[in-house]
């Protein structure tokens, strides 16, 4: 009896098995039991970056001294170091445009790029923004090359399956597969870059920087940029840069930008949390709250006021100022934007203008000359676009320090200090830094304002 069962099983199983046979997934149910088709169709717009910067280093000869090398760090003559980058980037057009990481290449001197099939390209950057850590390459005579589509990600969801295909530890390209984990992690990741980042469980490590976080029907969702682990491996937190920022990149690459420009707000602000709500009379506490504004800010402009609760920009729900400046970020320059502001009865949608911080009043950009004790210092008035490229707060008044300038920076100067007082005399201008700085007798004393704090410089001449 039991031989006659395990004959008939036999004879059921021998069809299936000769049954078998290898097809390419048809449907997206099937295509994320085996993930070999997407791969094929993507991993040729991913290539691998060597770029190479140049840095000037000092030959000491304490340099390898465990003890001595800290006392005696920055002595002798300085000479130039070439430091090796190794990351990746994706190609998103077919003449050659690359996205990868500015900290893989934003300074780099020489930048080689190898695609998948060992061709290899010279490339330059023609756009970099080291805050949100993005770079914009073009390869020199590049034509016809596979490229990935931007997928709009403010329709990315939680639990989405992606990959993460990169060159890690320089190996070659590798993919890893993943979820998407989370949305609007505002703040999570270290280093400069700032905003909203999409949260991955895929497997990102050294080299994965710049490399493509793609969906299942391989449209490019975001710029794998780093991950936050105790360990420094993969068993951590990966964070990409969603796509729509990179669209805005591009755009403004093609449209000539070397520089990445940011609509300006002209407000501060901060998260509304339970406690804050409720003084509100907020029903939840969601949104970010106006805290400070300047006079000649767009919202000022559109009605807003200190106090004014923001919750939604064009209907995307936004809780911080890192996500505030991500959402006009991805609304662009030169068109406006729909604002929600909180009401008693649920909120209200008001038009404002996504402009440049405004040169006005004039800075007045002024390099001191040889005639004052500090030659070499370049200065302008604290105005809305002076104020936005240092961060200054809003309120902001005086004379911001561009350049400090050999002589500045030795006697402590630094870029984004603002000069209030010279040897008691009220600095509004920089002509007023000139003629201050022009025979100001035996003593110089200077107040400051820097982060925040107060400052004072004193010393003789």
């Amino acid at each position: 009896m039991i031989r006659t069962l395990l004959l008939c099983l036999s004879l059921t199983v021998a069809p299936l098995t000769a049954q078998a046979e290898t097809k390419v997934p048809q449907s997206q149910a099937e295509i994320s039991l085996g993930f070999a088709p997407l791969v094929r169709q993507s991993a040729p717009a991913v290539v691998n970056i060597y770029a190479k910067i140049v840095t000037q280093g000092y030959a000491s000869p304490f340099e390898g001294d465990p003890f001595f090398r800290d006392f005696f760090r920055g002595f002798g003559s300085p000479r130039p170091r070439v430091e090796n980058s190794l990351g990746s980037g994706v190609i998103l057009s077919a003449d050659g445009i690359v996205v990868s990481n500015y900290h893989v290449v934003g300074q780099a001197t020489d930048i080689r790029v190898v695609t998948t099939d060992r061709r290899e390209y010279q490339a330059r950057v023609v756009l970099a923004d080291q805050d949100s850590d993005l770079a914009i390459l073009q390869l020199e005579g590049a034509s016809d090359l596979p490229f990935l589509s931007i997928r709009d990600s403010d329709r990315v969801e939680v639990g989405e399956l992606v990959l993460a295909i990169g060159n890690p530890f320089g190996i070659g390209q590798t993919v890893s597969s993943g979820i998407v984990s989370g949305l609007a992690r505002a703040g999570a990741a270290t280093g400069k870059a700032r905003g909203y980042f999409l949260q991955t469980d895929a497997a990102i490590n050294p080299g994965n920087s710049g490399g493509a976080l793609i969906d299942v029907n391989g449209e490019l969702i975001g710029i794998n940029t780093r991950i936050l682990s105790r360990s420094g491996g993969s068993n951590g937190i990966g964070f990409a840069i969603p796509s729509n920022l990179v669209a805005q990149f591009v755009s403004q690459a093609r449209a000539g930008n070397d520089q990445f420009v940011r609509p300006w707000a002209g407000i501060a602000g901060q998260p509304v949390d339970a406690d804050l709500a409720a003084s509100l009379g907020l029903d939840a506490p969601s949104g970010m709250l106006i805290s400070d504004l300047h006079p000649a800010s767009p919202f000022a402009r559109a009605g807003f006021a200190v106090g004014d609760v923001v919750t939604h920009v064009d209907g995307q729900e936004v809780n911080s100022p890192s996500e505030m400046l991500f959402r006009m970020s991805v609304a662009g320059i030169g068109g406006h934007a729909l604002i929600t502001r909180a009401t008693p009865k649920g909120g209200e949608e008001i038009e404002v203008a996504m402009i440049v911080a405004p040169d006005d009043p004039p800075a007045g950009e002024l390099t001191l000359t040889g005639k004052t004790v500090l030659p070499g210092l370049t200065v302008a008035r604290a105005n809305p676009a002076v104020i936005a490229r240092f961060g200054l707060p809003l309120s902001s008044a005086g004379v911001v320090v561009l350049d400090p300038g050999q002589y500045g920076a030795r006697a402590g100067l630094q870029p984004g200090d603002v000069i209030r007082e010279i040897n008691g005399d009220a600095i509004e201008q920089s002509s007023d830094v000139q003629r201050a700085l022009t025979n100001p007798g035996r003593w110089l004393k200077m107040e400051l304002s820097r982060r925040g704090q107060t400052l004072s410089l004193r010393f003789r001449l």
